[in-house]
């Protein structure tokens, strides 16, 4: 038996090949581009076909007769028995003239070459698209009924299929496969698509809060899902009976589910925080279309909408679907596969295997050049205080990626030291001494960096003082105050104003903040020091607003407690697991390389959410570790006595690993 099928390199119309020639002297004739001819050979192994059995004939779906040449027609004439056309957009994304010239011109000149060879069956892939926005129950047997496809993806697909209705003069049959996924058996699916969309918003709310977290999820319409494997064996098996001449089959799931009940499916599955409270999209139906026509008028109002739905990987139209007001009958379907073995399985039983293939092949971020070479590699990175330290474990890391590395520090000899390190590696730091206390240093630094080296691209304020001491220990220091604020605060704004405006004229640059966990946490002992890097939180907030559209970046990162000499008088951090500052150079690489807004670890989002949700408990908890934790020997300024712990203050270390007690 002869087959021709369109879109056999598709991820629907590869599978149907390969199933097509299980049949025993099946040979397929498929479509393809004359320049992708250097895709038969591994379409053949993976169909695991000879060359007498699958086919290829040259053209284009947008050519009148596909762009077949009259040879290739001739030979073809009056053997084909069975012409699946599969060819089409699958993408709520695409523009509308792409969707037309393939969806609706294609399957015309698809139609016009299955009738010049005389095919004698005229197999038409749809989707449950052509139905519109059916308010209700869409059954097999209606077309004409269908409503609200106004989109360019609903309106095509209708359209095509009223096409083949039309103006295929022999036998027909048309199939509507629902929403299609991934192998239910392996997971295999070749591109983002349907509920895959919402993977990523998972996926970071499994990165940010802990599993045991309720969450918020949408609750909308139904959505139909149904596993490609399922759409292939039902088509082939179907296309293949007698008597389905001018009828429609629904390739759907006789179940659906409500897109609450799949957001939460797809949340077990990625043993993300389950959604255990949803909101109901439906109430933003009560917005009248032309307030939201005049809303998105608004720069600002799409500005906000168009970064929200980037930043969660959203396609601008997906919303619009959330309320799918559509259920689909498919008892037609059903009768002809029963007792075939062939039926859609539960969304449950395989949903894993489509996180876990998602997670390992399709990830947007896996494609994405994560190494910091490709982000800093010739570019000019200056990392203050970097001499020690956070600081100096980020410069040697920035070195190794080919960034031309400043650091700049007070001690000179800290600074031979470490530009001898670096020779030693085979790279080299360009070294500077400052102080960046010192305004007056700051600008004359500045000026240098300007002079010499045209400004920077990546800055990484890491320079800074932190003073462990509580505040009845501190009536008489407020020195104390003074100098944290002028190196952490004033120092760091002095040196990254002063870069800003170089950053302003390139439209390009990225300023990374080394802030304290304790920002987030409020720890006690460091009012001082968390004062300090709080402002600081503070102005970047309000610069990365101002900033926001002249391609100026900002990341602050909440750095834990991390082994540096900062922390050495302290003697009581010796029992206390902290960050190696290699661990902490590596926050500082993924800062400038993904560009995030905040990094944080889970332990201070927690602190967070805690004083903003139950303040009095939050307070209650920090006042117990604070008379847990004495002032350190230095901070009383006896620095020859041992710290001691009692074993609740030793349980409690354990409890909050890498907090700034």
């Amino acid at each position: 038996m002869h087959y021709f099928v369109t879109g056999a390199t598709g991820f629907i119309g590869k599978r149907l090949v390969k199933k097509l020639l299980e049949r025993k002297g099946a040979v397929v004739h498929f479509l393809l581009r004359k320049e992708s001819e250097g895709k038969v050979a591994e379409l053949r192994e993976y169909w695991g076909a000879a060359a007498n059995k699958a086919i290829p004939v040259y053209g284009d779906l947008t050519a009148k007769k596909l762009g077949v040449s009259s040879d290739d027609i001739k030979k073809l004439k009056g053997t084909v028995t069975h012409f699946y056309h599969l060819a089409a957009v699958y993408d709520l994304g695409a523009d509308e003239e792409s969707q037309v010239a393939v969806n609706i011109e294609g399957t015309r000149s698809t139609v016009e070459f299955a009738r010049a060879i005389d095919a004698e069956h005229f197999h038409h892939v749809s989707s449950i698209a052509a139905a519109g926005l059916y308010e209700g129950v869409f059954r097999e047997d209606m077309f004409d009924e269908a409503e609200n496809y106004d989109h360019p993806y609903f309106a095509t697909k209708h359209e095509s299929e009223g096409i083949v209705r039309k103006e295929f003069k022999g036998a027909w049959t048309i199939y509507r496969p629902a929403m299609v996924v991934g192998d239910s058996r392996t997971g295999e699916m070749d591109k983002i698509d349907g509920p895959y969309y919402f993977f990523k918003v998972i996926q970071r709310m499994r990165q940010i809060l802990p599993p045991w977290m309720p969450a918020v999820g949408l609750e909308g319409g139904r959505v139909n899902i149904v596993p490609v494997d399922y759409v292939v064996n039902a088509l082939d098996h179907i296309s293949h009976k007698t008597g389905i001449e001018k009828k429609c089959y629904h390739l759907v799931d006789p179940v659906g589910y409500r897109v609450g009940d799949v957001l939460d499916i797809f949340t077990r599955a990625a043993h993300a925080p389950r959604m255990n409270l949803f909101i109901n999209a439906a109430l933003l139906g009560f917005i009248p279309r032309g307030v939201k026509k005049s809303l998105m008028a608004i720069a600002p109002v799409r500005r906000i909408r168009n970064a929200v739905m980037k930043d969660l990987g959203l396609p601008e139209d997906i919303l619009a679907f959330v309320n799918y007001p559509t259920r689909f009958d498919s008892r037609e379907a059903q009768a002809m596969l029963k007792g075939t073995g062939i039926e859609c399985p539960n969304l449950n039983d395989y949903a894993w295997r489509l996180w876990d293939y998602w997670e390992r092949h399709l990830d947007p971020d896996l494609h994405i050049d994560r190494s910091l070479k490709g982000t800093v590699g010739g570019k000019v990175v200056l990392v203050t205080g970097g001499s020690s330290g956070i600081g100096l474990a980020a410069a040697h890391k920035f070195a190794e990626a080919g960034a031309i590395t400043i650091i700049c520090g007070r001690d000179q000899d800290k600074l031979d030291e470490a530009c001898k390190e670096a020779k030693a590696k085979g790279y080299e730091f360009i070294a500077y001494p400052a102080d960046i206390a010192d305004m007056a240093d700051c600008d004359r630094f500045v000026q240098l960096l300007v002079e010499n080296h045209g400004g920077v691209d990546f800055l990484i304020n890491n320079a800074g003082r932190s003073i462990r001491r509580a505040i009845e220990s501190s009536y008489d220091r407020f020195h104390d105050y003074e100098r944290t604020m002028q190196l952490n605060y004033f120092g760091c704004l002095r040196v990254t104003m002063g870069l800003l405006p170089g950053m302003v004229a390139k439209r390009k640059g990225h300023v990374v903040n080394i802030s304290s966990i304790g920002v987030l946490t409020n720890a006690p002992r460091f009012s001082a020091y968390v004062a300090s890097k709080a402002a600081l939180d503070a102005w970047t907030r309000c610069a990365s607003s101002e900033f926001q559209d002249q391609g100026i970046t900002f990341t602050t990162i909440n750095m834990p407690l991390v082994r540096t000499p900062m922390i050495a008088p302290t003697k009581i951090y010796n029992n206390v697991p902290t960050l190696a500052p290699e661990e902490a150079a590596d926050m500082i690489a993924d800062a400038c390389i993904t560009k995030p807004v905040r990094i944080a670890t889970r332990l201070g989002i927690t602190g967070q959410l805690l004083h903003a949700l139950v303040p009095r408990v939050a307070q209650i908890v920090m006042n117990t570790s604070f008379r847990m934790f004495p002032d350190s020997s230095a901070a009383k300024g006896d620095k020859s006595a041992k710290p001691t712990l009692s074993p609740e203050a030793i349980a409690l270390q354990q409890m909050m690993r890498g907090i700034h007690f």
